[in-house]
């Protein structure tokens, strides 16, 4: 047998020395969530630089055959007690130059390993080859990538204040920029305009090198005039530091520390978000949001940590409580728990794994759920002790909990908005999220967990002739409004306006105890989501005329589990946006079996599909411009904003928004709407599902029903044996049992329980905080980033999206 100074010698070729552009993992496992401080410390390839367990090394070993590693392990140093704090240099925690948050400080010890035998040599050491020696110098002295993420995403929205703010002369001309309906000055460009902080005009911005964009018109305005500064409009929200201003003899976005000011001279008005200056409404809000801090996090509340398989916290990585939350409750869904937990092992994960198994989604998910759910990390934390075999009592104990970077590293990479440290919108994460796990299984429907949450929408339009339409859709939310004027305790709001009035003339406020909030029965938002609603300006193909027309809302199916989420948002005049300030009040038990939608009924007539060629009008609903307009002010192309309208028949601005949230990603989202109100088929997608000998009728059917993805579309026709027979069958107006988008999703009885509740605390949902309650083990359990605990008073009236799951009888 070989030494193993020989054993290294033999498999020196395959160690590489990094160059500065290889990215070097030496912080945690790329499979597991193993560190040099777990047991077996952490062993980096030499030869990817990818960094593995000591359970998953030899799974490495067995697939690349890389069998050299520099091994690191990190032992507990004792620390004085009285040891002085760093002064913070950079923005950031946990960072070489950020904020100091005392953790217990380590000691690192290194070696080289050889596998398979774990042949073991000193580092450092003199007798190595002196590639090796530089090789580990190499990867010790860099910046590891996990740190080179993290640090990256605290600094990259960093932006300099401009010099030309202070000082800005602005023209008083009776500007009055209103909230929406913009258009440039020049030319007839209504999106990527800009806002010249001066005197107030809109122009377009910059044509891009391949045509799109604007025209120009803003940056030749500074030509003429030297007005410097202008920020884009739709970037304008209640968070002002989110706001793109760009300063043009700078050269580049900027802060303006006076922006608030600025836009208040155009009628703009922010004043109102200073507490100095606050309707009441938002006084009451304000003054409950304590409250709700309290309330949601159970703060004062004898909360019993607790550890094990299952109840594993998940570190925040800064603000990144949207991510923790919202993960906590898939997977404690049977099918993400099934699915990436059950029946995949993390070594079968790796094995399907490519070359850098960090950037693949299904490794990461499976890495993910193997570490919340095996209990392998929730243990107590064992702070001030060596001992690890001192019990700590249950009562007392706490977990450190598991960073999820490279999985928010990988769900980021499409979503430019994730990859930063801003806090985000649960729910928007939660959608695309699902959209990404769909994507991944792609033609594998038996594998794609996300189809737990998916279901058939039907809207029934019928017209003032008598005549109907059906439209289909398939989603993963439910979205309800929330309608204050169902409050159950109606007497007790009424006692507190007139309290409120008599204080108010009394020059008093109204203290948190006297504060009264509407209570709305969830029984209610769910028939504001049923109930009939008409449609102005529907245009009648049996009238060949607009007309009113009454659409009432139905489910074609039901999920496993059922997403509800409370539109508690809403944006008041002067640019504020309103946190409804309201409690849902949430049955453990709930049953939509009467949402079913009954399809076409017997004696209904279908309005007619199409109209003449030369008829310019369409037999769907044309967009709104209204809600159009309003989308477009808020950043969002114009087409897929007519298509928004267009696909929720002009319900309104949320209705289209959270569609369009949902849809950003769909293949043919930037294909033209065709005459009928539908993105046209892409041709080139028809031609390669003709080149594979379908027919042009069945292709077109599977392309629709797939938003125009070739694999689901291959996948579709195959699922669907019957669609030439049936081909000739109108898909709007057939029973909605053979709708080919329901075809494979689960269905069942109407009946759920509630297992899961996302609560937000804060004005915005881009501010604030997370938090997840889950129904496990016959108790509601608070899950807050790394601490969980089992709940005492579950906030069931305050949540943000509520999951349940369907009790099958």
């Amino acid at each position: 047998m070989l030494n193993p100074m020989d054993l290294l010698r033999s498999n020196l070729s395959r160690v590489r020395i990094p160059e500065p552009t290889n990215r070097i993992y030496k912080h945690e496992c790329c499979l597991s969530f193993d560190t040099p401080r777990s047991e077996g410390g952490l062993f980096i390839d030499m030869n990817t630089f990818l960094a593995f367990g000591k359970e998953c090394v030899a799974w490495n070993y067995e697939k690349t055959g890389n069998a050299v590693y520099l091994h690191i392990k990190q032992t507990k140093k004792l620390v004085p007690e009285d040891r002085p704090l760093k002064k913070p240099t950079l923005l950031a925690i946990g960072v070489d130059g950020g904020y100091d948050n005392n953790e217990i400080e380590y000691e690192e010890t290194y070696s080289i390993v050889v596998l398979p035998d774990y042949a073991i040599l000193p580092f450092p050491s003199v007798e190595l080859p002196e590639k090796v020696r530089l090789a580990v110098d190499a990867i010790l002295l860099a910046e590891g990538a996990e740190r080179k993420e993290q640090v990256a995403a605290w600094t990259a929205d960093k932006k300099q204040v401009s010099a030309y703010a202070t000082n800005l002369q602005q023209i008083d001309n009776g500007v009055i920029v209103p909230p929406s309906g913009w258009k440039c000055a020049k030319c007839d460009k209504t999106e990527n305009l800009w806002l010249n902080l001066t005197d107030g005009v809109i122009l377009c911005g910059r044509k891009n090198w391949d045509g799109t964009g604007g025209n120009n018109h803003a940056v030749e305005y500074y030509k003429e005039t030297n007005y410097p500064l202008a920020v884009k409009l739709g970037t304008i929200t209640a968070d002002l530091e989110g706001a793109d201003v760009f300063s043009y003899p700078e050269d580049e976005s900027v802060v303006d520390p006076l922006l608030a000011q600025h836009l208040q001279f155009f009628g703009i008005d922010f004043s109102s978000l200073q507490k100095t200056e606050m309707t009441t409404a938002e006084r009451e809000l304000d003054q409950n949001t304590n409250f709700d801090w309290n309330r949601i996090q159970e703060n004062g509340q004898e909360v019993e940590p607790i550890c094990g398989p299952g109840y594993t916290g998940l570190v925040n990585l800064g603000n990144s409580c949207y991510l923790a939350a919202t993960m906590q409750v898939v997977f404690s869904t049977h099918s993400f728990y099934t699915r990436y937990y059950k029946n995949q092992s993390l070594k079968m994960a790796f094995g399907m794994a490519p070359a850098d198994p960090t950037v693949d989604l299904n490794m990461q998910l499976t890495k993910l759920g193997h570490g919340l759910l095996s209990g392998k990390y929730s243990v107590p934390s064992q702070e001030g002790s060596d001992d690890y075999n001192v019990k700590i009592p249950t009562s007392t104990a706490k977990q450190e909990g598991i960073p999820p970077r490279m999985f928010k590293s990988v769900i980021a990479a499409s979503h430019p908005e994730f990859s930063t440290m801003r806090q985000q919108d649960a729910l928007e994460f939660f959608l695309h999220f699902l959209d990404q796990v769909e994507r991944s299984n792609a033609g594998r429907s038996e594998a794609d967990s996300s189809r737990c949450f998916k279901f058939g929408v039907e809207d029934r339009i019928q017209c003032s002739s008598g005549k109907v339409a059906y439209n289909r859709r398939l989603d993963y939310i439910l979205s309800l409004n929330i309608p204050l004027h169902a409050a159950s305790n109606k007497d007790e709001l009424e006692a507190f306006q007139k309290l409120k009035a008599e204080k108010l003339s009394e020059g008093k406020e109204i203290s948190n105890d006297e504060i009264v909030r509407p209570r709305v029965p969830l029984e209610a938002c769910l028939a504001s989501f049923s109930s009939p609603e008409e449609i102005h300006d529907f245009y009648s193909t049996a009238l060949k005329a607009k007309t009113t027309a009454v659409k009432t809302t139905g489910l074609t199916s039901f999920p496993d589990y059922l997403v509800l989420h409370m539109r508690k948002f809403v944006m008041e005049e002067g640019w504020v946006p309103k946190k409804l300030d309201v409690y849902v009040d949430v049955p453990d038990i709930i049953d939509i079996s009467h949402m079913r939608s009954k399809g076409l009924q017997p004696g209904e007539e279908i309005l007619p599909e199409g109209v003449p060629d030369n008829e310019a009008e369409s037999n769907l609903p044309l967009a709104d411009e209204g809600i159009v307009s309003q989308l477009v002010s808020m950043g969002f192309s114009h087409l897929h904003c007519q298509k928004a309208a267009i696909n929720t028949s002009n319900t309104g601005v949320e209705e289209a928004m959270n569609w369009l949230l949902s849809h950003m990603d769909d293949a043919d989202i930037d294909a033209p709407i065709s005459q009928g109100g539908e993105p046209a088929v892409d041709q080139s997608k028809l031609e390669m599902l003709l080149s594979f000998g379908f027919s042009e009728e069945v292709a077109r059917k599977a392309l629709k029903a797939s938003g125009g993805d070739i694999e689901k579309a291959t996948d579709w026709i195959f699922s669907n044996p019957d669609a030439a027979s049936s081909s000739d069958m109108d898909e709007t107006t057939t029973n909605p049992n053979s709708n080919p988008a329901d075809i494979g999703l689960p269905d069942g009885g109407g009946r759920y329980k509630l297992m899961g509740i996302v609560s937000h605390i804060g004005t915005s949902t881009q501010c604030g905080h997370y938090v997840a309650h889950i129904f496990k083990d016959g108790r509601w359990v608070i899950f807050n980033d790394d601490k969980v605990g089992a709940s005492i008073n579950p906030p069931k009236d305050m949540g943000y999206l509520y999951f349940f799951e369907r009790v099958n009888s």
